[in-house]
């Protein structure tokens, strides 16, 4: 496994498992335990994902039976815009994700969409990151205007932005704003998210057949290599390992470069996210 260290020190794995849409919660839970079996240390959730319970009886029964110690894993979940009404509301849900996770602390708390009233949310934050009950805090789906006028307004910065990073979305003006306000990458769908078919993309299979590897491993150590944390989602043990698999083998400059003329300019975060529909449901209008 690779590390990026965070702006406060703290080391945060370049690969973990992302758990949206995990719903049946015995599936989440066994997913995630088997994860962490096999060596997975980053587990992203979210209060949106329903499912933090789940991925909190996962991470104790593999402390309980000595697989890890709880401070060797790295725990995210995220603050949703209707519990960012104010300072209160949010304070109120950073408090119900640490007890339906049942920890004692999580080690990076995201806002989950610019939306709503994040600046007080993002004080809530700020306070209970003061009192060690969030290791970390950061933001999630922040373009790079958003994301600017942000670190240049709050107290304590982001210390990481998830966003739509893969090589149809590759994203390199925001890769160059975070990397000037310090906030490091990290990708939700990086492999694409089931929309583009890069499975067979021929100069995709070419690139890893050259390096005995799947499309999947190519896919998300060209981001790595970007500097870009990935959290592939998948319930299979077999994908599960196979994503995990990643860290013994370099792509060329070259190859970097030829992934990345995939580049389609848009992906989905820009066909939902900029949908007066999709913020109104955000907000908790139907």
């Amino acid at each position: 496994m690779e590390y990026v260290t965070l702006y406060n020190g703290i080391q945060m794995p370049m690969l973990g498992l992302g758990v949206f849409k995990m719903q049946d919660k015995q599936q989440c839970e066994d997913v995630v335990y088997e994860a962490i079996k096999h060596g997975y240390r980053l587990i992203d959730t979210a209060m949106y994902y329903t499912n933090e319970d789940a991925v909190g009886r996962a991470v104790k029964k593999a402390t309980d039976e000595g697989i890890c110690k709880r401070e060797e894993l790295f725990i995210t979940t995220k603050l949703w815009p209707t519990d960012m009404k104010n300072e209160d509301t949010a304070k109120r849900a950073i408090d119900t994700s640490l007890k339906k996770l049942n920890m004692d602390y999580i080690d990076l708390y995201l806002v989950h969409q610019a939306l709503g009233d994040y600046f007080s949310g993002w004080r809530a934050m700020e306070d209970a990151h003061k009192q060690g009950l969030l290791k970390s805090i950061g933001v999630s789906n922040f373009y790079p205007n958003i994301l600017a006028n942000f670190c240049e307004t709050v107290e304590i910065q982001p210390s990481v932005n998830q966003i739509e990073l893969h090589p149809y979305f590759v994203q390199e003006d925001a890769l160059e704003n975070m990397k000037y306000y310090n906030v490091i990458p990290e990708a939700w769908a990086p492999l694409g998210g089931g929309r583009y078919d890069p499975f067979n993309n021929e100069m995709l299979k070419n690139i890893a057949k050259k390096h005995n590897k799947t499309v999947s491993q190519v896919i998300l150590k060209w981001n790595v290599q970007r500097g870009v944390v990935v959290l592939p989602k998948s319930v299979h043990l077999d994908r599960i390992k196979e994503n995990f698999d990643i860290f013994d083998f370099t792509l060329t400059a070259e190859e970097m470069k030829n992934i990345s003329t995939l580049d389609m300019g848009y992906g989905d975060t820009r066909t939902k996210h900029f949908d007066p529909n999709f913020v109104r449901m955000c907000m908790g209008k139907k």
